[in-house]
């Protein structure tokens, strides 16, 4: 097969120009700009310009090179466009110079992106003929280099293509491979799409792909009906009903931990609202206690403890925890009747990198920044959850919620699985940004992935009640002070066939990504094969 140094009929600066544009588009269908929903068929167009990009031709093909510089502008394009407030963090509230600021955030997209560069060069490279077999291989190639960009490194998979489609056709697809497997799915469908010919829509094969696309539509809309509103089924009738008063602060970030302002409003607001509260379950955000317990007023922790120590009520509080000698961590106290002088604890084990550990070598970094950083110790996976009120309840840190592997080690066994998930954040950091709208989206596609409630918690948004088909039941307004009130229930329990899980609970929890993982690889051998059979085959 011949060799080209470009897509044939565009010149350079379009392709890159394009690719560029694609990679804005996804960062969009994340969460739109103007609404904060996501947009699924718009990942999935973004997904074909890139698709269409680096397709094989009958006569040429794009070289390596080519695609790993289409891949490479594609993905920082689409990083950049997702997470760029991490500028508001850096300058605003860090004291980072803008420049600096602009650099650290185009230079941590652009490495991420190396991922999807590197993947999209060996798919150039392999130039495969058949259509089915170039698609499955585009897609599983995405997949490798989503899941290396979320695990290597400690991970950063905020924004994942799959986020897109929490209310799309193909949100069914979450209980079974969840987002990774499904982002998986949307890739091949755009290569697939951007195959097509029309010398392929003649005789049989028309009606056999219009079959095939029927009934893959139908049997997800179905899949996605029954979810919604059958819900009913043996496997996954509901376990007790649970009223709720979440609470948010809106300490302004600025202030959140200032000894004159930020910390005597928060000591003030959170203790009166968890003294009033009458709810089954009072939950208070991320380090919404912003003090160490020794460094509070003596009394001020006890006398939450003393206050839920009886009676029908718990509360969960964020709050930090450790000292000097033993190391600090970023924890959730829960106190009920039942935990007594010894409150329920979890431990934020998966740590943001720059926020809550310093990477080696980067020490000078941080330094220029007016931010409180620190070293803390992480807690480990599958901690216990917090039992009250016939709930399992499983508390998770800020952006713990996009790492569904780790939250799916507590689905090990089905009979200790929680039945409820409880997200304490604070995204003040990056202000009233798009950021509050993505983080919703992830922690609904984890309600859609272990079909359980995802309640969150929140400094200035999103506190809402998500339930376990990713609806979002209750919200409250960002960036506002106030409780936010409602029920949730659990799932999972039934009386006559026990806990029940979804396929991608039970596979996730035992083997973690390592299925997907194989499946890339397993993709990899066959292109690498049937590479070589076509220059085999063109050689004689």
């Amino acid at each position: 097969m011949a060799r080209a140094t470009s897509t044939p009929g565009l010149p350079l600066a379009l392709q890159a120009l394009l690719a560029v544009a694609a990679g804005v588009a996804q960062a969009a269908s994340l969460a739109w700009p103007w609404s904060g929903e996501p947009l699924w068929w718009l990942q999935i167009a973004s997904m074909a310009v890139l698709a269409w990009l680096v397709r094989p031709h009958a006569t040429v093909s794009v070289s390596w090179q080519r695609g790993a510089v289409i891949g490479g502008l594609f993905a920082t394009a689409w990083l950049v466009g997702t997470f760029w407030w991490l500028f508001i963090s850096m300058h605003t509230y860090g004291g980072l110079a803008a420049p600096l600021a602009v650099a650290a955030v185009l230079g941590l997209a652009a490495f991420l992106a190396s991922y999807y560069a590197a993947m999209l060069g060996i798919f150039c490279r392999l130039a495969l003929t058949s259509k089915a077999l170039t698609a499955i291989t585009f897609g599983a190639f995405w997949l490798v280099a989503e899941l290396a960009r979320g695990t290597l490194w400690t991970g950063f998979p905020w924004g994942a293509g799959g986020y897109a489609h929490v209310d799309g056709p193909l949100a069914a697809l979450a209980r079974y491979g969840g987002v990774y497997g499904l982002g998986a799915v949307a890739a091949m469908l755009a290569m697939g799409a951007v195959q097509v010919r029309r010398a392929d829509f003649s005789g049989w094969r028309l009606w056999a792909l219009l079959l095939a696309l029927g009934a893959a539509l139908a049997l997800a809309t179905v899949d996605r009906f029954c979810a919604i509103h059958l819900c009913s089924t043996p496997q996954q009738r509901p376990a007790p009903s649970l009223s709720l008063e979440l609470l948010q602060g809106n300490i302004p970030q600025d202030e959140k931990f200032q000894s004159g302002s930020g910390v005597p409003l928060a000591l003030k607001w959170y203790a009166e609202a968890l003294r009033d509260a009458k709810a089954d379950l009072v939950v208070a955000p991320e380090t919404a206690i912003p003090l160490l317990p020794q460094q509070l007023i003596p009394g001020y922790l006890e006398g939450i403890q003393q206050r839920y120590a009886q009676g029908p009520q718990a509360a969960l509080l964020g709050i930090p925890l450790g000292d000097e000698a033993q190391g600090y961590t970023n924890s959730v106290l829960g106190m009920s009747p039942a935990t007594g002088a010894t409150p329920y604890r979890y431990d934020k084990h998966h740590l943001v990198p720059f926020g809550e550990f310093i990477p080696p070598f980067f020490k000078w970094f941080t330094a220029m920044m007016n931010i409180p950083l620190g070293d803390f110790n992480r807690g480990v996976v599958g901690q216990p959850s917090f039992a009250w009120a016939g709930q399992r309840i499983a508390p998770n840190i800020c952006y713990e919620d996009l790492f569904g592997e780790e939250l799916g080690a507590r689905f090990i066994d089905p009979a200790q699985a929680p039945t409820v998930f409880v997200n304490f954040s604070n995204i003040g950091w990056f202000g009233d940004t798009v950021a509050i709208d993505q983080h919703l989206q992830i922690s609904r596609m984890r309600a859609l992935e272990f079909e359980r409630p995802m309640v969150r918690a929140t400094n200035t948004g999103a506190t809402a009640i998500i339930d376990h088909r990713g609806v979002v039941t209750h919200l409250l307004a960002r960036t506002t002070r106030g409780v936010l009130k409602g029920e949730v229930q659990g799932r999972g329990l039934d009386a006559q066939s026990g806990w029940a899980i979804t396929p991608y609970a039970w596979w996730v929890s035992r083997w973690g990504l390592w299925p997907l993982w194989m499946f890339g690889a397993l993709v990899l051998a066959l292109g690498v094969w049937a590479r070589n059979k076509d220059m085999g085959a063109r050689r004689h």
